[in-house]
């Protein structure tokens, strides 16, 4: 017998479901959140069309209507987002981490390594490089006190063959001044631009030449781990 197709549309409604029960059992503010997201701007369309229809009902509706549609996108949004945190919660503070969601928490304008590129065999510490529009950042994982010895040897590597490109240094770790893993991308994008598009180009290709022999930490691998980016 052939088997009947599910609907595309119950898939996807199936797929957010899961998404929301795994996004809850991490975060506990996100049904808070998502009434809110989806009750405040379907009430203002509901009263920005009782106070502007002057009495036309079509209007009414068509308020009524876009007060709801928005919520909905803005619910989405928010569930998207915080469904990313609860993904990057599950694996912050293992080994390997970083490496795990360089790729999907960097901007295209970020060109990343998921491999690190200098480690600590007997804590795990690892370095990871990205180059973009802000030169060089180094983001170190693990604890500021252990990862210094592994960061100050990459920056010395690095700036002898790109002296004038800046280096950024960025620690993720349970430190206080670290970064949060599902801020990464973020803190990135902070970095003030001082390359053209073809000069990160450049310089990736040089950085590559520095090669790396070190391997993946073991704990989770980069090219299996992704988290959820569900909108």
């Amino acid at each position: 017998m052939a088997r009947t197709k599910k609907p595309k549309g119950s898939s996807r409604l199936a797929q957010m479901w899961q998404v929301f029960q795994m996004t809850r059992r991490y975060d506990k503010s996100v049904v808070g959140l998502l009434l809110l997201s989806v009750l405040l701007p379907s009430g203002a369309g509901v009263a920005a069309g009782l106070l502007l229809s002057d009495g036309n009902v079509f209007t009414l509706v068509i308020w009524i209507i876009v007060g709801v549609m928005l919520g909905l996108l803005i619910g989405l949004i928010v569930l998207g987002r915080r469904a990313e945190r609860a993904a990057y919660s599950q694996i912050e503070g293992q080994p390997g981490a970083v490496g795990a969601v360089m790729k999907s928490a960097l901007k295209r304008s970020w060109i990343a390594e998921e491999m690190p590129v200098a480690i600590n065999p007997k804590t795990k510490d690892a370095i990871y490089r990205a180059v973009g529009r802000g030169g060089v950042a180094l983001i170190a994982e693990g604890p500021i006190a252990r990862t210094q010895r592994l960061v100050d040897d990459e920056k010395r590597k690095t700036s002898k063959i790109l002296p004038n490109v800046p280096i950024t240094v960025i620690t993720v770790g349970p430190d206080e001044e670290s970064v949060k893993l599902y801020k990464l991308g973020w803190q990135l994008t902070k970095i003030k631009h001082a390359l053209t598009k073809s000069e990160v180009r450049v310089v990736s290709n040089r950085l590559a030449s520095l090669g790396t022999n070190v391997p993946i930490p073991k704990g989770i691998d980069p090219y299996k781990v992704r988290p959820s980016r569900a909108r």
